[in-house]
Formats: structure tokens, C-alpha cells, sequence
């Protein structure tokens, strides 16, 4: 054989490559590591997502607190309408009347106690205390005054008025009405009538 040129390989052998370290290393497809990166984008997207709306949440304008219900008395209104036809009796002693109730605004207005200021007569109601009153439902009372000792109370009831002892979630309080002229003639001709045999 004459003539120079590249060894042809013999029976049963090969020819190596020419980079042998290329066969040995692991080759990764692109995919894989876009994949992986997509992932851990994503991941912090969704840590910076909830940390921007725990942040905006916790520094949220708190809203205005409701304000507090208004005061019993400040709602609470008590009108005068008339005498029993019954009226007073010496027997009795007793002076029967109505009034009605209207609470104007707010929650309802609970009447725990009617008085009156006269430490010779007493004072019972219907319905009897506690009752309650909400808005837009007036309440009729009756309201019975029993004289129990006629020297203690006037023959003549300048500005006589009730005390009611009113509550609603904002106070308890205990107010005195003045039920208007035509309630102290009433009561005043009352309190004569029952204790005209009575010496002062």
C-alpha cells in the first residue's frame, strides 16, 4: 500500500469522537430550566401580592365608629290628654288621667318608674312600669294618683310634673315632665275634691 492518507479502521474497531467528554455530560433540554424560572416568578409575584394587600389592609382608613344613641330624655316627649270621666271622689281619694308617650328618635325608650313629687300620694300606671316606647308607636297611659295623706300634698298644684325614670342603651335617667296648665287645674281640683273633709 503506497501513498499517505488517513488509517482506515481495522475490523472490530471504531473510530472515537472527537470530543469523547461531550457523550459523558448530562445534557438538560431548555425547557427545563424555563419552567423552574416561570415558577419562582410566579411565587414571588403571589408573596409580593399578598404583602402589598396585607399592607394596603392594615393601613386601610378605619371607618367613622357609629355614633352614640341619643340621651332617653332628649327623645322622650309626655302630653297631657285628659281626665277620667270618673275624675276625683272623696271615697277614693283617687285622681285618674291619660297621657301619651312618643319617643321621636333613636331605639326604644324603656319606662322603668313614674312618680310624682308629693310624699302624701302614690302613683300606678297601666300598663305598669317597665313598658317600652319605640318610634313612630305613641303609647297611651293611664295613670292613677291616690292621695294617702292630705296634709302632704298642696290644695293648690302650681307646676306639678312627673318624674319618669326613662333607659335606653345610652343612659338611665330619671326626668321630670311638666304636663302644661290644663293638668295642674285638674289636679289641683282633684286633690280639693278628695280632701274636702280633711282640716288642715
Amino acid at each position: 500500500m503506497s501513498g499517505v492518507g488517513p488509517v482506515e479502521p481495522g475490523e472490530g474497531s471504531h473510530a472515537l469522537d472527537a470530543f469523547p467528554a461531550a457523550r459523558t455530560r448530562r445534557t438538560c433540554p431548555a425547557g427545563h430550566f424555563e419552567r423552574h424560572r416561570r415558577a419562582a416568578l410566579g411565587g414571588l409575584l403571589a408573596v409580593a401580592v399578598l404583602a402589598g394587600g396585607g399592607y394596603l389592609y392594615a393601613t386601610r382608613p378605619r371607618p367613622e365608629p357609629p355614633p352614640d344613641p341619643p340621651y332617653p330624655s332628649q327623645v322622650t316627649a309626655i302630653d297631657y290628654l285628659n281626665a277620667q270621666a270618673t275624675g276625683a271622689s272623696t271615697a277614693s281619694r283617687s285622681f285618674t288621667f291619660t297621657v301619651e308617650m312618643t319617643t321621636e328618635s333613636g331605639p326604644p325608650v324603656t319606662v322603668t318608674r313614674i312618680s310624682q313629687p308629693y310624699a302624701g300620694m302614690s302613683v300606678t300606671s297601666s300598663p305598669p312600669t317597665p313598658f317600652r316606647t319605640r318610634v313612630g308607636s305613641p303609647r297611651k297611659i293611664t295613670i292613677t294618683m291616690r292621695v294617702t295623706e292630705c296634709g302632704k300634698v298642696p290644695r293648690n298644684a302650681g307646676l306639678p310634673f312627673l318624674d319618669v325614670t326613662l333607659r335606653n342603651p345610652r343612659a338611665i335617667e330619671v326626668h321630670s315632665f311638666i304636663l302644661g296648665t290644663p293638668y295642674a287645674r285638674d289636679l289641683s281640683r282633684a286633690l280639693e275634691v278628695a280632701c274636702s273633709n280633711e282640716k288642715r
